[in-house]
């Protein structure tokens, strides 16, 4: 299993990016693929998950009316949008993947993507 993270980069507080997560190496039906992040001397936190087979959608309360996860069967793709970012959005965003529940917890995630870098500045 590969998974591939893009869209990171800078941006200025109340902005928005879209997150890519291109998954790769096998069928993920009945899979969850999650996002997490990890802000500078901080733990990894879970941010939003999604089901590939029904869509059923998960979020950390902090992210919750700001971030929406969806995804692209066709194009094994899994996309975080974030609006109304703010400075402590700021960390190294993962995606990830499982079966087949949702955890909180990264501990419970088998494959890991390199990570994608997201600034929000004030």
């Amino acid at each position: 299993v590969q998974l591939q993270a893009s869209g990171g980069g800078l941006v200025q507080a109340g902005g928005s990016l879209r997150l890519s997560c291109a998954a790769s190496g096998r069928t993920f039906s009945g899979y969850v693929m999650a996002w997490f992040r990890r802000a500078p001397g901080k733990e990894r936190e879970f941010v939003a998950a999604i089901r590939w087979s029904g869509g059923s959608t998960y979020y950390a309360d902090s992210v919750k009316g700001r971030f929406t996860i969806s995804r692209d069967n066709a194009k094994n793709t899994v996309y975080l949008q974030m609006n109304s970012l703010k400075v402590e959005d700021t960390a190294v965003y993962y995606c990830t993947t499982r079966w087949p529940v949702v955890s909180y917890n990264s501990g419970d995630y088998d494959y890991w993507g390199q990570g994608t870098h997201v600034t929000v500045s004030s």
